[in-house]
């Protein structure tokens, strides 16, 4: 990190032909993003050039550097990434834009390891047009599991909002639905408590979290009536984590716990699988949502919406998520400082007891005979 205490912003240009683009120069307009980091740029000059003339967008001048150490603070610098001829079809999915994005997040990683960002935000990618001999992933969670991961690291999914504070993470992310249930046991779902429970207090300074986890199967499943997973797999893990002193609550049936406005009573729940969480979540705070890598040595954050085609290259697009997205690194960054320093040497216990006869406070942690 900067002497000056601003943070390096690593922002990969994600899929070339959807909105990617346009939701970043929207973002950087944001002058306050200046004065809290140096946003580094992984794409085209010339991409970013197209997209600023054909959506009419203010001139943001970007300056081009070759390497993310040479990044100047007060400006917007950029990395070019692919060749001058990269071809730019808007709407379209195409194998040239895959390799664009890949390109974007192969140097970029490099970049953060290495150390020359201090954190990486991503543009959305189309996954198919993504699938290579480098990148045999569902999704840039599982990628960057991958990459950036200690062995035995599990990265945790978190969809988060401010307003209205909501925080959703997920037990399994891009699985088919045809094998979510087999995934659904004690041991997986003790394990992402935990995992929730960490990221509040280091990610988000929750002092004492109070998860809620959802149940798998309609109405909890009904005493086992509609399914058995609640209490084979999902109760005994509450229990389980509770007896460490976490706050875990549930199994709550998804749909009056969203529709209730239950979530507003805890810091962070745990959802079973994919559209159980992001469903409600983007239907409660779709623009201003963000996709937070948990579990993982480094800080990444991205818009909480896909690659929208269907208006990319017609201006239309909200830059809110994206702009969301460079706060909570940023947040989630000096959260996990102050987190890491106020836990490095913990002190250690001093057992007292306290005199009645002449009031003295005896320190027995003393081995002399003073």
């Amino acid at each position: 990190m900067a002497d000056n205490n601003k943070l390096k912003i690593g922002i990969t240009h994600g899929d070339i032909n959807g909105i990617g683009y346009e939701v970043i120069m929207k973002a950087l307009e944001d002058e306050a993003i200046l004065e809290l980091c140096t946003p580094v740029v992984y794409g085209s000059a010339k991409i970013a050039a197209f997209y600023r003339k054909a959506l009419e967008l203010p001139t943001l001048p970007l300056n081009q550097v070759q390497q993310a150490s040479e990044a100047r603070d007060g400006h917007y610098n950029i990395i070019n990434v692919v060749g001058e001829d990269t071809k730019v079809e808007p709407g379209q999915p195409t194998r040239t834009a895959g390799e664009a994005a890949m390109a974007a997040l192969e140097r970029a990683v490099a970049d953060l390891k290495s150390g020359q960002i201090d954190v990486l935000v991503t543009a959305p990618i189309n996954k198919h047009e993504m699938q290579s001999d480098t990148f045999h992933f569902p999704g840039h969670t599982e990628y960057l599991e991958s990459s950036l991961g200690e062995p035995g690291e599990k990265a945790l999914m978190v969809m988060c909002s401010e307003a209205p504070v909501l925080r959703v993470a997920l037990l399994t992310t891009h699985t088919p639905i045809a094998r979510v249930a087999q995934t659904v046991t004690a041991e997986a779902v003790t394990e992402k408590i935990k995992a929730l429970d960490a990221s509040l207090r280091r990610d988000f300074g929750v002092v004492r979290p109070r998860i809620a986890v959802l149940a798998l199967n309609p109405h909890a499943g009904d005493q086992g009536l509609l399914g058995s997973e609640e209490q084979t797999a999902i109760i005994p893990a509450i229990e389980a984590v509770r007896k460490e002193r976490i706050e875990a609550f549930g199994p709550y049936a998804a749909d009056g716990f969203f529709g209730n406005g239950l979530f507003s009573r805890f810091d962070g729940v745990l959802a079973m699988y994919h559209d159980q969480g992001l469903a409600p979540f983007k239907t409660i705070a779709m623009n201003r949502g963000v996709n937070l890598t948990a579990g993982l040595p480094y800080v990444r954050t991205s818009p909480d919406h896909g690659t929208a085609y269907d208006i990319a290259g017609r201006g239309t697009a909200s830059p809110e998520s994206m702009r969301e997205a460079i706060y909570r690194a940023i947040d989630t960054y000096r959260c996990r400082a102050s987190y890491d320093e106020a836990h490095a040497n913990p002190l250690r216990k001093q057992y007292v007891e306290k005199n009645k006869k002449d009031n003295v406070v005896l320190d027995l942690t003393r081995t002399d005979d003073k």
